[in-house]
């Protein structure tokens, strides 16, 4: 791709998208183009189309979706799966349909089943079922990663789907009931030292393995994919590396300077048992993550205290 090349990022305001518009910046590309939800609502099929074909991008990026923790999941399957599936319905369409000649569609490590051997490979996807508390969201990934794949098999497109495993940063949600774990962990520990180190009480047993990844590693791999042919239509973006529940809860204690009690109520869902991506293929390509967890949720917090003045 050239530098003056126009590319545009759904989702630009949000965590990914906004980390990935620095990206861009930082690499030297100036033409960047972005449309906030009440500019262009993508859910609009025709809207989407309109947009796409007026502006003609050189590449686009969908960092657009509807996304939220175990709780926002698990309450509203239904909008979870049909917002995803118009949003990128629209966008892989309105791209394919333009000529566009890069797509980079991003989804979530969720979409490969509950009980998958891990570390989760590209090619264990649709080989069991899905975990119940976000199976819409899920679904709706599958679909867009399968579209793509489709693209590239039937029309030869250099399209390329990357799924990152849970991620955080800049631009983080914070709201306890739409969050996911780590900045609910940051909130939660902070507002309890804000509160003479009050018990933070945590779902689950704390037993389940997760991955973590810096949204600023991810939008590098997202800039690696717009500058390199790459040969597979589905890769992974971690670390990794995985950590327990409580081993995450007690580092971000430490950072944050909570000294109570950490409670964990059991009549919660863990969710999958572990959940860690085979990144062999993004390393054959070049890519690794950089960003260390400790200090990423430095920086995750450092930024969420700024935002509260």
């Amino acid at each position: 791709m050239e530098k003056s090349d126009k590319i545009y990022i759904a989702g630009h305001r949000g965590m990914v998208g906004s980390a990935v518009w620095r990206a861009l910046e930082a690499a030297g590309y100036s033409n960047l183009t972005g449309r906030s939800s009440s500019e262009l609502d993508l859910r609009d099929a025709r809207a989407t189309s309109a947009f796409i074909a007026d502006e003609q991008p050189a590449a686009i990026v969908d960092a657009a979706a509807r996304v939220g923790g175990i709780l926002a999941n698990s309450r509203n399957q239904y909008e979870f799966l049909l917002e995803n599936l118009r949003i990128q319905n629209n966008l892989i369409q309105a791209a394919h349909e333009a000529g566009v000649p890069k797509f980079v569609f991003l989804g979530s490590s969720c979409i490969y089943p509950k009980m998958a051997e891990q570390p989760i490979r590209e090619d264990a996807l649709l080989t069991g079922p899905l975990e119940p508390t976000n199976e819409g969201y899920a679904l709706a990934k599958i679909a867009g990663v399968r579209l793509i794949q489709a693209l590239r098999d039937q029309y030869s497109r250099d399209y390329v789907s990357l799924m990152p495993t849970n991620l955080y940063g800049p631009n983080d949600n914070f709201d306890l009931e739409t969050s996911h774990v780590l900045p609910a962990l940051i909130r939660k520990f902070h507002e309890a030292k804000q509160n003479d180190n009050a018990p933070v009480t945590l779902w689950g047993s704390g037993s389940p393995r997760r991955e973590f990844l810096h949204v600023d590693d991810l939008a590098r791999a997202v800039v690696h994919a717009l500058e390199n042919p790459l040969p597979d239509h589905l890769y992974n973006v971690g670390t990794g590396s995985d950590i327990t529940i409580k081993e995450l809860a007690r580092i971000v204690q430490r950072i944050v300077g909570h000294t109570g009690e950490i409670r964990w109520d059991t009549s919660r869902p863990d969710g999958t048992p572990r959940k860690l991506l085979d990144v062999s293929r993004m390393h054959a390509l070049g890519w690794k993550a950089e960003i260390g967890l400790e200090a990423g949720i430095e920086r995750a917090y450092r930024w969420y205290q700024l935002q509260l003045g």
